[in-house]
């Protein structure tokens, strides 16, 4: 009897093996037709000019150029600044969130946001920090204002990537056994040494992800640029925006982001090495 019980959940287990093997087919064509094959078309158009001539001036050009340099050390900069002020702010709100009665309700008021038009959010932001705005008026910046500079545009970008810093986050720290925190407290430790040992190390798999899903989509930010910053922000976004709609060079604009897509990888990969090295 036992023999057969055996016999028939190995049939089930390659019956619902086969069945899984047919569902993640379309998860492999979804990969293909929307990353690999967009990928693949970057490459391809990346080797040829403005005249549909084949091509390396478009690598030669970038790599060469100082203005390009530059535009990527910006591209960079922006989007440190960007995460590390949002995580300056998602983390302790996560940390007292964790500890609220109603989170989850508080959580949702996070999402809302989320459900907005970036391009209204945006706008919305303009009326904010123009000249004849209510902030600049309450803080007595009127003649000034504080709109296309780049401290309006890390604010802004800030504001729209920090729901999807605080998320992951605070589902790290919400995840820690409360028994830890128990046993910290009984041998002794303040709050501080608590949160220092127990805490903030537990939680740093969050930290990482939710770097990574704010660091990675700032480098190549374009909308909130144009319409914050103005001319007065230039980087490999908004290049590869003025390549493709302005000057039509669509081999330079495909460089451009095939460089964006080599930084992204590589901040993924630094980002998981110290994941599983910390793990460790």
């Amino acid at each position: 009897m036992i023999l057969i019980k055996e016999l028939k959940n190995m049939r089930l287990e390659k019956m619902m093996a086969k069945k899984y093997q047919k569902l993640s087919a379309i998860y492999y064509i979804w990969i293909l037709i929307f990353i690999i094959a967009p990928i693949l078309l970057l490459i391809y158009q990346s080797f040829f000019d403005i005249y549909g001539n084949f091509t390396l001036n478009n690598y030669i050009s970038y790599f060469s150029n100082k203005n390009y340099m530059i535009m990527t050390f910006n591209s960079l900069l922006t989007a440190f600044l960007i995460t590390a002020f949002t995580l300056l702010w998602a983390y302790p709100f996560s940390y007292f969130l964790s500890k609220a009665k109603h989170k989850d309700f508080i959580l949702l008021l996070v999402i809302l946001p989320t459900w907005i038009n970036l391009v209204l959010k945006a706008y919305a932001f303009i009326g904010l920090f123009n000249k004849n705005g209510s902030i600049m008026g309450f803080l007595g910046l009127a003649s000034e204002g504080f709109l296309f500079t780049n401290p309006a545009f890390i604010l802004v970008a800030s504001y729209v990537e920090l729901p999807f810093m605080i998320i992951p986050i605070f589902r790290a720290i919400d995840s820690i056994p409360n028994e830890y925190i128990i046993a910290s407290e009984d041998l002794g430790a303040s709050k501080f040494q608590t949160f220092r040992k127990i805490i903030l190390p537990l939680s740093m798999d969050g930290v990482m992800a939710a770097s990574q899903a704010v660091f990675i989509p700032s480098l190549s930010l374009f909308l909130i640029t144009r319409i914050i910053g103005g001319n007065k922000i230039i980087t490999l976004g908004t290049a590869v925006e003025e390549h493709y709609l302005v000057t039509q060079n669509w081999g330079m604009g495909s460089t451009i982001g095939l460089v964006l897509i080599f930084m992204m990888f590589a901040v993924i990969s630094i980002l998981n090495k110290k994941a599983v090295k910390d793990g460790k």
